[in-house]
């Protein structure tokens, strides 16, 4: 039996779901729906262009069966989306899926979404990414239930009559997929052809015992039928044998009474009849004798079955990442901080360390959760340890992502391919590069900061801050002077509220400056403030009206990532636009 992808779509991103996403992102529920309700059909549409061969089934099976695809994801949306911060790693997580699966960008499918819907553009965006995402989940869990890639081709095909009165050329052009006539008169042949070239694993048959002239040859198989092996419950079987087993057992226990009271009343027949019984009665009490046996047996299987069905659903995936981060101080002493899905794991990271440093020459801190996926990087710590005992050095490995920085960064210590040697191919090893890091960030600013520059764009409050906090502005060491390098983005910001003053729809914002937390607090506070003034003052001698920005400095407070690694300290030194209060 197949599936409606629409409805398990609908059923996660419910109303309140979606009046969620409405506040975070600052669009009406109705607008949302209406993104929703154009990028989930054209999502899928996309995944039976993929299909529609036997490579892309089997990677488009791979991909939705991976590690990153939370398979329960329609339980944890509520969740995901009560913070910013889970919202956006929840749409880019969306995003990097869809353009892997895919092949391709889906900017230009969340930009056509936007030109149908009259949302903008930087809204649908990331309102595509978490549909992406809520997409691929719902399949995970589908097929996690009893599927296989065999049937991914026949699913997708039965899909198209829940979506193809939402496709339009536009959106099928956008994902390569041409135009509707095109795509529907071949996408069910396409499909139809990869399932009846892909494997079907199924159970094998059970053989006929007698074979008629009409049964000779191999059967044939209709290409496009789903073979899907049903499993039958016996526990009624089960049941029925234990009544009737305890009622021949009453039975038989009565007859037992009733003969003891009449061996009471005559002992010498009770052992004439002993002797001389006749051959039905003998027959009759081994058969008595038999159920009687029998109905511990059929006891203990009831209690079994019972038992298996009474036995808790298996536990859900894990769905995070194991985290490992370390500093070494001047002298050598290492600390860590870790997250890791067990307790024996983290047994195993104490136990290496004391072995290498002793237990009083390093500091840990280890949490388990049990939503973490398995750390394989600990049966490769051993290479890690004398890293962790070089003077400066600073680690972060996330899953299968290392990133190194201070000393261990440095080129001619030549960590980086001795990692890169013990760890394999399987790990994603690399430095912290700050002007990389601003480069993207800036990219990033960029790209969204159009969409608020255009004649329709919205001034809501959300869409502005949003779009706002992706810029990078990188303070020189101790210097509160608005850098070269943000100039360029900090006047587009201030073209953008400048434009929402002069429809009369200022956002009023608090600028709020943060700061890592190397240094002392005090003067980390007073340098984040002076950040943040020197941001507000810059936005105001650009024309932005000065009664719509505040300024406040944080200093090291409400960090957004670890300070133990140089990308940490680097997210945590920022620039914060806020509603203001």
């Amino acid at each position: 039996m197949s599936i409606n992808v629409i409805q398990l779509i609908q059923a996660a991103l419910s109303d309140g779901v979606v009046r969620q996403l409405s506040e975070r992102i600052g669009l009406p529920p109705d607008a949302t729906g209406k993104v929703i309700g154009t990028a989930a059909p054209a999502l899928i549409a996309a995944l039976m262009q993929k299909g529609s061969t036997l490579e892309g089934t089997r990677s488009l099976y791979s991909a939705i069966m991976s590690p990153d695809v939370n398979a329960h994801i329609g339980e944890q949306l509520p969740q995901l989306l009560s913070s910013t911060a889970g919202m956006s790693q929840l749409e880019g997580m969306g995003r990097h899926l869809l353009e892997r699966v895919l092949d391709r960008r889906v900017d230009g499918l969340s930009d056509t979404v936007a030109a149908q819907t009259g949302v903008p553009a930087h809204s649908t965006h990331a309102l595509t990414g978490i549909v992406g995402a809520t997409l691929l989940g719902v399949l995970k869990r589908h097929f996690q239930g009893g599927g296989n890639v065999g049937q991914l081709p026949t699913l997708l095909g039965h899909q198209l009559p829940f979506i193809g009165g939402f496709l339009n050329d536009g959106l099928l052009s956008a994902l390569g997929a041409g135009g509707v006539a095109a795509f529907v008169g071949n996408v069910l042949t396409q499909l139809k052809a990869v399932s009846a070239h892909i494997d079907h694993p199924v159970a094998p048959a059970t053989p006929v015992a007698q074979s008629t002239p009409s049964s000779q040859g191999t059967p044939r198989v209709p290409v496009d039928a789903v073979l899907r092996e049903e499993k039958r419950s016996h526990k009624w079987l089960w049941w029925l044998l234990a009544a009737i087993a305890a009622v021949l057992a009453f039975l038989f226990l009565r007859g037992c009474h009733e003969d003891q009271t009449a061996q009471v009343a005559a002992p010498a027949q009770q052992a004439s009849g002993a002797m001389v019984a006749s051959a039905p009665e003998a027959a009759s009490a081994v058969a008595a004798s038999d159920v009687a046996a029998s109905a511990p047996l059929a006891s203990e299987a009831t209690a079994a079955s019972a038992a298996e069905a009474s036995q808790p659903a298996a536990a859900p995936a894990p769905t995070k990442d194991s985290l490992l981060t370390f500093t070494v101080d001047a002298a050598g002493k290492p600390t860590l901080n870790a997250t890791v899905g067990s307790e024996a794991e983290k047994a195993a990271l104490l136990d290496a360390l004391t072995r290498k440093f002793g237990a009083d020459h390093f500091n840990a801190n280890i949490t388990v959760d049990p939503d973490t996926k398995p750390a394989d990087w600990l049966s490769h710590v051993d290479a890690l340890l004398p890293l962790m005992a070089l003077p400066g050095a600073e680690v972060k490995v996330n899953g299968a992502h290392i990133e190194l920085s201070g000393a261990a960064a440095n080129a001619k210590l030549g960590w980086l391919d001795r990692l890169k040697a013990l760890f394999g191919a399987s790990y994603d090893i690399g430095s912290f590069n700050v002007d990389q890091a601003v480069a993207n960030a800036t990219q990033s600013f960029r790209s969204a900061i159009k969409g608020l520059l255009s004649p329709d764009s919205s001034c809501t409050t959300a869409d502005v801050v949003k779009v706002l906090n992706l810029q990078v502005i990188n303070f020189a060491s101790a210097s509160a002077h608005v850098p070269a390098s943000a100039v360029d983005d900090l006047r587009q910001s201030a073209q953008v509220l400048m434009a929402c003053a002069h429809n009369g729809s200022a956002p009023k914002l608090e600028v709020a400056g943060y700061s890592d937390n190397v240094g002392g607090a005090q003067a980390n506070l007073q340098l984040s403030k002076k950040r943040a003034e020197s941001v507000r003052a810059f936005l105001v001698k650009t024309g932005v009206p000065a009664d719509s920005l505040t300024a406040q400095g944080y200093g090291d407070a409400r960090p957004v990532a670890s300070n133990d690694t140089a990308s940490g300290r680097f997210a945590n030194r920022r620039i914060e636009f806020v509603t203001a209060q």
